[in-house]
């Protein structure tokens, strides 16, 4: 029955105050810590779960360097495993990883040991594959909290690939439990009664300190047998051989909360315009900069790629990428994302150059011909669609396209005028050009990992005009009909198969008297749908589109006791597009508009024609199956409770039978029962305060009551969601990689010629996670994933040399791959170092 107490701090490293604000109060407890250590008045402490404390506290206080190294050293001071603790429901796979790899190279930079334990209590969730990752680390252990569930002390952990490890659920961290000395022998008495209420064997864990706070030293007379000074890793050591084989739990953990224990599922949605660009700037590092760097054998480009990584790895702890912070946090989390894209696209841009691709538009116009590259990130071949634009001398325009084996493409003029066009680098004299820029999109066809080059001719004489489109609500290509109707959603209708398809794209809009935290109906909601304004086609060569306007009018906010949304009203204007290209079996929808409303909710619902009682989704490595189940749970009647929203976070794509919708950087998704069940993309959560105890959905406050207006996204709103009508599993998981990553298209500088069709890496039956540098400059990593629940013999080529078995580490754990053919078992992940 002995108490393992473990004195600690848990460090946001902005969230109701910005980063350097708490950086500041940071170095102090650091050098408090110190001297508390130095004196022997603690004899350990745990630096929270992540090397950034101490590499933050480092930048203001260079000073404390010795004494870190020597505390930590002696395993006085323990720091990590991670560089971060990310909200890693919302950070994707190879993020995590990164985030691992980072927290090894930072601490030996700052000669720390990093503690041997998968720390991650206060994400609002934990992911399906998070023991994959923590094992691939050597981690076999989880101290976990928010979505354990809460009647289980301690259990063993399975991922969907059967990796397994030892968790510990902390129940709630109670601070004050020791805090102070005249009351500590009875709260810990109390502390020790409460566990013995979900676990009768012991030991205990309590985690003594909490958010921000500098620790106390203990108060005397504890350590009789009652209570004892430890480590996390004291304590599972403890516990180690005290759980039962058959105490296990699969998948992810987000089960409904004990007493203040929360999920915040709110979290996905709150400023979704942060997750849109950490998804874009994942995707930038993972598909493109890692792998042209590979490729083109940029060694020296390691530095910039890591500090790319550095950037957005700031951004992934939950109070930054869940938008669960004050305004000026967020402000500085889009700097960081800037940062990390112009640092990846520098990093293409390079990366093509050295492969024989000039991208950069210097020198005469062209007047005959431009070369223009399509280059495809994914190792198997890829035909999609591409715009690009082409620029020209003035009063010239395009006359054609052809491919690389000189035969024709359709193509399509979206947009023309004249564009000054500047250019300047290192071996290229600053210059400006008067251009006619022509914005051209056509369907291309693209060879695996490599690229392909097309020719647009180019001749004296104006432009044609851009085909105007026409009046009308319906387009047809190839076996599929488009309708739009009067709420501005879409029925598709398929000829091959006889489905039809009504309501699909259907916005909802709803009443939000939550926080950032938490979705909270109104007591007297009002559910907003559009009414259609005018609706246009546009049938080209290449592809069918219909523009919509339509008008939501909605409630500009709620009333001032929050029990109903206003009478007073605004009207968004929404542009609406659906596109069907030609010969990609997939519907786009996209939507743009300007919103001007608060704190209200709005949801695109894609509904089947087929009974159902669960969906799909995938999450970093796996494709995870959950019910069914209403918008919103019953709501809780006991203070401390949250009501379950329904709402789960997915990857990039959801499923229902014969349905798939695809939808990278809108994490938020509802599996909804009913008659034609549906899935609910939120593409808009308003809400103004950064927490607030008056919900209803969750009846306590989660954080300082402070304003957030921000929050309102008072700014320019865009979605881009695909759909699908299949459902099979390699087919929507390859649907959906490629929808994260399309295909890109240059026009190369004047004078050059279009390249031929060159391919790269090539791998047939599963799907690239990563083709990475190696941290230590020795070759490259190759991660190869099956998503799916069936074994697959994958085939891999156009390597450059021997792939050899590693870990997530990078650490080898076999010998050479023999022959081409790798095998992948359901949801596994390899990794290979490939050396020259």
């Amino acid at each position: 029955m002995t108490v393992h107490v473990v004195s600690h701090t848990h460090w946001d490293r902005e969230w109701y105050r910005p980063m350097e604000s708490f950086r500041a109060r940071l170095a102090e407890l650091v050098a408090r810590v110190c001297d508390q250590l130095d004196a022997g008045e603690l004899r350990r402490f745990h630096l929270d779960g992540q090397t950034v404390t101490a590499l933050d506290a480092l930048a203001v206080r260079p000073d404390l360097a010795d004494r870190i190294r020597a505390h930590a050293a002696a395993g006085r001071l323990h720091v990590g495993p991670w560089h971060v603790l990310a909200d890693n429901q919302l950070v994707s796979g190879e993020n995590l990883v990164r985030n691992l790899l980072a927290a090894r190279r930072v601490a030996a930079d700052l000669g720390l040991t990093l503690a041997d334990v998968g720390y991650c209590p206060d994400a609002f969730g934990h992911p399906a594959d998070l023991p994959r990752v923590l094992r691939g680390f050597g981690l076999d252990t989880a101290l976990v909290w928010r979505g354990a569930p809460p009647r289980l002390a301690r259990f063993r952990w399975r991922a969907p690939d059967g990796s397994e490890v030892l968790a510990v659920n902390q129940g709630y961290y109670e601070p004050e439990v020791l805090w102070d000395a005249a009351s500590a022998a009875d709260r810990l008495a109390a502390f020790r009664d409460r566990q013995a209420g979900r676990d009768a064997d012991g030991p205990y864990l309590l985690l003594n300190g909490g958010d921000h706070l500098a620790p106390r030293p203990l108060p005397a007379g504890l350590a009789d047998g009652a209570a004892v000074e430890s480590t996390l890793a004291g304590y599972f050591a403890a516990i180690r051989d005290a759980v039962p084989a058959e105490r296990v739990v699969t998948g992810e953990l987000r089960h409904p909360g004990d007493w203040l224990t929360f999920v915040l599922a709110g979290t996905l949605s709150t400023r979704l315009y942060l997750k849109q660009a950490n998804a874009a700037a994942e995707t930038l590092l993972e598909a493109w900069a890692e792998p042209l760097t590979v490729r083109a054998g940029r060694a020296h480009a390691v530095g910039l790629l890591r500090h790319a990584w550095d950037e957005l790895l700031q951004n992934a702890p939950h109070d930054s990428i869940c938008g669960c912070s004050v305004d000026e946090v967020h402000r500085e989390n889009e700097v960081r994302f800037d940062r990390a894209r112009q640092a990846g696209e520098h990093l293409v841009e390079r990366a093509l150059l050295d492969l024989g691709l000039d991208t950069r538009l210097a020198g005469d116009p062209v007047t005959r011909a431009a070369a223009l590259v399509v280059v495809n990130p994914h190792a198997a071949p890829v035909t999609g669609p591409v715009v690009v634009d082409v620029h020209t001398a003035p009063g010239h325009t395009l006359a054609g396209l052809v491919d690389a084996d000189g035969a024709p493409v359709p193509y399509e003029l979206r947009e023309t005028g004249p564009t000054p066009l500047f250019c300047a680098d290192l071996d290229i004299l600053p210059d400006t050009r008067d251009t006619l820029r022509h914005r051209v999109a056509f369907v291309a066809d693209a060879p695996a990992g490599g690229w392909t080059g097309y020719t647009a001719t180019v001749v004296p004489g104006e432009p044609a005009p851009v085909p105007a489109g026409v009046p009308g609500r319906s387009v047809t290509r190839g076996d599929w009909t488009l309708t739009v109707a009067d709420d501005a959603s879409f029925t598709l209708t398929d000829a091959a198969t006889g489905r039809t398809l009504p309501g699909l794209g259907r916005l909802v809009d709803v009443g939000d008297a939550g926080d950032t935290y938490t979705y909270d109906p109104p007591r007297r909601d009002e559910s907003v749908t559009p009414t259609l304004r005018e609706a246009w086609v546009h049938d080209g060569p290449v592809a069918s589109r219909l523009v919509v306007r339509a008008d939501l009018d909605v409630p500009a906010g709620l009333t001032a006791d929050r029990s109903a949304r206003s009478a007073e009203r605004v009207v968004l204007s929404l542009t609406v597009t659906a596109t069907l290209w030609a010969g990609v079996p997939e519907l786009d929808w996209r939507l743009e508009f300007d919103n001007a409303a608060d704190d209200h909710r709005l949801q695109a619902h894609f509904p089947t024609d087929a009974p159902a009682t669960d969906w799909t989704a995938d999450a970093h490595f796996s494709l995870l199956t959950r019910p069914l189940k209403a918008a919103l749970g019953p709501l809780p009647e006991q203070r401390g409770y949250e009501a379950d929203a329904g709402v789960a976070p997915v990857r990039s794509l959801a499923t229902l039978p014969g349905l798939t919708v695809l939808a990278p950087g809108l994490p938020e998704v509802q599996g909804i029962a009913g008659e034609r069940p549906s899935l609910a993309v939120t593409v808009l959560r308003a809400v103004g305060w950064l927490s607030r105890p008056d919900l209803r959905a969750r009846t306590a406050g989660a954080g300082p009551q402070l304003p957030t207006p921000e929050a309102q996204c008072r700014r320019r709103i865009t979605a881009a969601i695909g759909v699908r009508l299949d459902d099979g599993e390699s087919a929507v998981t390859t649907a959906a990689a490629h929808r994260r990553a399309p295909l890109r298209a240059w026009q190369l500088r004047p004078g050059a010629v279009a390249p031929v069709a060159t391919p790269g890496l090539c791998v047939d039956g599963a799907q690239v996670s990563a083709y990475k540098p190696a941290e230590d400059g020795d070759g490259a990593v190759l991660r190869l994933v099956n998503p799916t629940s069936a074994p697959v013999v994958v085939t891999v080529s156009g390597l450059v040399g021997t792939p050899v078995e590693c870990d997530l580490a990078e650490r080898t754990v076999g010998g050479a791959v023999a022959g081409d053919r790798i095998a992948l078992g359901p949801f596994a992940t390899r990794s290979f170092r490939v050396t020259g």
